[in-house]
């Protein structure tokens, strides 16, 4: 009998952390993600824009953090600064080269938990060609209930990605190498 319970006990134990971990897909048909951007402009202001069409999921698991992934397709096509000629030239060669590489991916690697909310998401972005690991400053907004009977989670993070470092040109000037982006996600659970 105290062997069935001390393995009883040790199965759940093992098995705690997976209870904990969930699924999300990210809510972008409602409009609860985005991803945007900002660059600065020949160095005198901050041109902004967004990605209008994108897809992912994430696994979130609090109690084992190091569980948790993502995974993100961006349609590079779906650029939009809000200026049709600018987005035409920033989806052409000089740049995206969207007819060549008309998706952009993120794989995440690891979760590092830095306390207060905050997490380091390091992975894999695929962008324009090429494929560079870069770091993610997170921020765990909420998670909860919703009014529709499901339950959602929400996350938000930065990082800087050089131009060069993904093959395209810096032809902005040199204020303008790097691209800061701005990302908002929120996840419901399946």
């Amino acid at each position: 009998m105290k062997k069935l319970l001390l393995v009883s006990a040790l199965a759940g134990a093992m098995l705690a952390p997976i209870a904990n971990a969930a699924d999300y897909v990210i809510d972008t048909k409602g409009a609860h993600a985005f991803i945007n951007f900002k660059i600065k402009h020949l160095g005198y202001s901050w041109l902004t824009g967004r990605f209008d069409d994108f897809k992912g999921d994430f696994t979130y698991d609090e109690s084992n953090l190091s569980a948790s992934k993502v995974s993100v397709v961006v349609d590079t096509t779906s650029f939009n600064s809000n200026h049709a000629e600018r987005d035409k030239h920033i989806r052409s060669d000089d740049f995206l080269d969207t007819s060549k590489f008309g998706t952009a991916t993120f794989e995440s690697t690891s979760f590092k938990d830095l306390g207060n909310n905050e997490i380091e998401v390091k992975g894999s972005l695929t962008l324009h060609g090429v494929t560079k690991e870069i770091t993610i400053d997170a921020e765990k907004i909420g998670e909860g209930k919703d009014p529709w009977g499901g339950y959602r989670a929400g996350f938000s993070g930065t990082t800087r990605v050089g131009l060069k470092e993904f093959g395209m040109q810096e032809i902005l000037g040199p204020q303008s190498t790097h691209v800061e982006l701005e990302l908002h996600i929120e996840g419901i659970r399946q």
